[in-house]
């Protein structure tokens, strides 16, 4: 396991968070501990549906699959990266329904969950909230200590989206101490 940069504020160890990155052929998650003031990544990946299975099938992959991992690392909270402008109005709402597999899950196994749109996830993990998916994903790479590559974009995204939780949670936690 690689140890990820240190935090300031600190919030409190033992804080771990799922991430996601909804979406309907690929579904970002990961999850990212504190510890001693770090953060570990713990896991990442992309759950992949084929757009050859029925739509409902599709939607019940993404929702078994994050049971299946909120059961395996149980996560403290849970963090989705809220949704961004789509052109298409079917993408859109196929993006709407699996963002809404995903928070049942979460809701089912008792997480309170949290959304943060693009600009403010960029903007909390590489300090540009315009930045790009390769910026993203090398900023992440940085902060978590991956030193066997980056993660694939939509993984990235779902570690960022974490990461933004819990520099949030830190930021909070130094608040409250001044």
């Amino acid at each position: 396991m690689r140890i990820g940069r240190a935090l300031r504020g600190q919030p409190a160890n033992g804080l771990r968070v799922l991430g996601i990155d909804p979406g309907t052929a690929a579904t970002g998650y990961g999850v990212v501990e504190v510890r001693n003031g770090l953060l570990i990544p713990l896991a990442h990946g992309v759950i992949t549906t084929s757009s050859r299975q029925a739509f409902p099938l599709r939607l019940h992959t993404i929702h078994r699959t994050l049971q299946a991992i909120i059961g395996q690392y149980r996560p403290g909270c849970a963090v989705l990266e809220g949704i961004f402008f789509a052109k298409n109005v079917k993408t859109a709402l196929q993006l709407g329904q699996s963002r809404g597999a995903a928070m049942v899950a979460l809701v089912e196994a008792g997480l309170t969950v949290f959304e943060y749109s693009p600009l403010e996830v960029k903007s909390a993990v590489t300090g540009f909230g315009k930045a790009s998916k390769t910026q993203v994903q090398r900023m992440v790479a940085s902060l978590l200590g991956l030193s066997s590559g980056l993660p694939g974009t939509d993984a990235a995204d779902a570690l960022a989206v974490a990461i933004c939780h819990i520099h949030g949670v830190a930021l909070q936690a130094r608040v409250a101490r001044a």
